[in-house]
Order: C-alpha cells, then structure tokens, then sequence
C-alpha cells in the first residue's frame, strides 16, 4: 500500500467517532493512523471534513438508535462528506444501513485495515451496494491493525484478542464478532514497545473475551482447560518490555480466576492490582438464564483468591438489573451478593432487550419502572461500597500516574490514577508532572468523591 499512500499526500480531512467499547476505542485510533499514512488531517467530530468515520456499537438497541442518530449527524455538518459506518451494528444490520441515504460507505469488522481502499474506492465510483461484508460465522483470521500514539502519553490499550465463543442470551456479539482468534504475540510485544518509546508507562492488555487468549479457534482446548497458560505467557512477556511500568488487564472471565492462574499473576510485578471480572447477577437462577457458565459460588471464591494474593485488590464487575423473570426476591439475591463481596466499583446496567438474542424471545420481560428502581438501589450500594474501599487507603502513600490538569473553582489540580484505579487529585505545585509517577498521601475524600491528595 505504499505507493497508494504516496499518491493520495493532498487526499484531504477525515474525522472519528467511537461508540461503544474499549476495544472500538483501539480500533478507531488504528484506522486514524491508517488515513495519517494515507495523507489524511485528523479533524475533529464538530468539524467539517471531508470524510467522517463512526466505528459502530450494537451492544443494545439504545447503542444501534445512537449509532444512526450520529451517522446522520455527520450527514447534516456536511452533505458532501463521505459517511463511513464501521463496525459491529455494521454486521447486525448491513441491510438496513444500505437503504440509508445518509451512509455512502459501510466496513464491517475484520475489515479496519482496509478502510483507506475502502473510502477511496467509493470515492473512484464503487457503490454501496456493491460493498459486502465478511461472514463473521466464517472468519478465522485476526485482524492485524496496529497503534502508533494514542493521544493520551499515559496509558494506551493493546488489543489482543477478538471474539467471543461464550454465546450469553442477551449478548449480539458473538454474532458480529465471529469466534475467538488471537494476535499473534511478536505483534503484541512491537506494539507495546512502540508505545513506550512514545512516552507511555502503563498498557491495558484488552480485547472481547480477553481470557480466551491464546485458545485456538475451533475451542478444542478453551481457557477453563489452559488455565489462562496463555494469557499469562504474553502478560509476562509484556512486562519484559524496558521502560513499561504497569500491565492493567481489561475484563476477565470468572472462571480464569483460579488459584494457579492468580498465584502465578502476582508474580508478575508490573500487574495492577485492579481486576475487572463482569457478575451480570449474583442469583444463579439468573445466571443460568443469562447462560453464564459459573455460579455464584464460583464468583465468590474467585474474589477470595484474589485477595489471598493481593492487598485489597481492587475487584470491580459489571450487573445487569430487571434481566427477563428477575424476580423481586433474585434482584435482593444480587444485591446481597454484591454487599457480601464488597466491590470497589460496580457499573450498573438496566437489562434492554436485543433482537436476535435469546433472552430477547423470553415472555416475562420486567417494566421500565422497575428496572429503574432496582437500578438505582445498586447505584445508591455501589457508590458506598467505593466509598468505604477508598477509604481503607486514608494517609497511606500512593503511585499517581499524572494524566492531565485541570481546574477546579479556581484552583488546578493534576489528576490520575493509582494502580487500583483510584482517581486522584493532586494541587499543582511549580513543575510538572505529566505522564510521570510520583508518590502521593491521600489527604481527604470530598462528599463529591474527589481523592484529595499531596505530593510526598
């Protein structure tokens, strides 16, 4: 593609909107550098340029509506542009998109790296309809797309993994992400130290079901039966990398946390101790449901490992509220569950229904009203179970990694995070302290639950 990026210096302005997660976080910034080779200008998504590319979220039907509400919004700032809709509601609804006369060009997932062609194809005469997207039932192949500057100098996301095998009832990803396939680990590791010679001192190991990592695609050997081997293997070989200084992981599966694969993590010193491990329900009769493939029991012990090895871990999870037959007495299960384990964060999601899922064809789904409720009892526990585990820290010395500075009535503050992803503010003395690691002592946790902080 060389000598296509040659020709195309002059090709004029592209702009980005992410929707959705992590993973569509690193992608978009792939495909940035992807049109910077090609002679793009990065814009951004307020201005007028000349192509406007929103990388798709089809997670729920809230993420399909605001995906169209943005790709006609891009439409409206300048009707000559070229729409490019990318990504995961890209393979949900192809059909649909192609009647839609404010989108010029649809790239669907395992497409990325081709983007450029794409949108110059369609500049040179291709039509829409003559655009297909890839079976992702069929697709083996990962694909490579890489990063060069995330923009932050802090922190940057790895992708290493893509796909999910996991098939949950109320999840359509699966569906537009194809099967599980892996990066090969020499990419991981040039990637990595390419971040770090930008300046960057901390990396999130990220992907769709992180913890099937390493697993070959036709699941003869899945992560419960590797223990996480794999996963491990390129955590280490990670922190090999000279000048990295932290490894956080996105979210991982319940069932990698066992006392093998934790004892061996600890080992590994750059690991944060922060660990994401999504609940969804702390009441089995809903996990069945759900078609998660753990109990409750298994969650717990899960967390009891973690912190046999870790000083109070920072364990933080997802939970969806008001799932379809979630009775009153299986929602006080969960919140239950969630006291008993004490979370440091918890996100809290009103369940919404996805055509094409099996939970979607469930007859008994819960009103609005009541998931709104039990949404806000989870919310109002959440917000105490952080309080209480920040508070464990009070005067205790802390690492910040300093992201940004910014003020407050009047006063400026440089803020970041420590390796349990507290957030911390620290008044701005004389020098500066952007993308370094300096140590703090926690002063006072405001009502508002800013972490005030002095340098030490």
């Amino acid at each position: 593609m060389e000598n296509f990026y040659q020709k195309n210096e002059q090709a004029g302005s592209v702009a980005f909107l992410t929707l959705g997660c992590k993973v569509n976080s690193y992608e978009t910034n792939a495909m940035e550098k992807l049109f910077i080779e090609a002679g793009y200008e990065i814009k951004e998504f307020d201005d007028t340029a000349d192509v406007y590319v929103i990388n798709t979220c089809t997670v729920t039907n809230m993420a399909d509506r605001k995906s169209r509400q943005m790709l006609h919004k891009a439409k409206k700032k300048n009707k000559d542009a070229v729409i490019v809709a990318v990504g995961c509601y890209v393979q949900a609804a192809q059909e649909e998109l192609k009647e839609d006369s404010a989108i010029d060009l649809i790239v669907g997932n395992n497409q990325k790296k081709d983007i450029v062609a794409l949108v110059e194809a369609y500049r040179q005469g291709t039509t829409l309809e003559e655009m297909k997207l890839p079976d992702m039932k069929q697709e083996q192949s990962y694909e490579e797309l890489q990063i060069e500057d995330a923009g932050e100098k802090t922190r940057a996301y790895i992708k290493i993994q893509d796909g999910c095998n996991q098939f949950c009832s109320y999840c359509i990803i699966p569906y537009v992400r194809g099967r599980i396939r892996s990066r090969n680990e020499e990419d991981i590791i040039q990637e990595v130290k390419r971040v770090v010679s930008h300046g960057y001192k901390e990396v999130v190991l990220t992907g769709i079901h992180l913890s099937s990592y390493g697993v070959d695609l036709q699941g003869e050997k899945n992560f419960v039966a590797l223990e996480g081997k794999p996963l491990l293997s390129i955590i280490e070989k990670v922190s090999e990398v000279k000048g990295l200084e932290r490894i956080r992981l996105g979210s991982l599966e319940p069932r990698i946390i066992t006392e093998s694969f934790v004892k061996e993590l600890s080992a590994i010193k750059k690991v944060c101790p922060h660990f994401h491990l999504s609940l969804q329900s702390g009441c089995d009769a809903t996990l069945k449901r759900m078609n998660r493939k753990y109990t409750s029991k298994d969650y717990e012990d899960g967390c009891q490992i973690l912190r046999k090895y870790y000083d109070r871990p920072a364990i933080t999870t997802d939970i969806i509220v008001g799932f379809p037959e979630e009775s009153e007495e299986e929602f006080l299960i969960t919140k239950n569950f969630a006291k008993k384990i004490q979370f440091s964060d918890v996100h809290i999601f009103k369940y919404s229904m996805r055509k094409g899922t099996v939970a979607a064809r469930i007859k008994n789904q819960i009103p609005e009203q009541v998931k709104h409720q039990r949404s806000m009892e989870l919310i109002a526990l959440g917000r105490e179970m952080t309080r209480n585990y920040e508070s464990s820290f009070f005067k205790e010395p802390q690492n910040i990694l300093v992201e940004e500075t910014i003020e407050i009535d009047g006063t400026f503050y440089e803020t970041g995070h420590n390796e349990r992803y507290m957030k911390l503010y620290v008044k701005k003395g004389e020098s500066e302290n952007h993308g370094l690691i300096r140590m703090v002592e926690i002063l006072e946790i405001l009502e508002d639950g800013k972490i005030i902080c002095r340098y030490i």
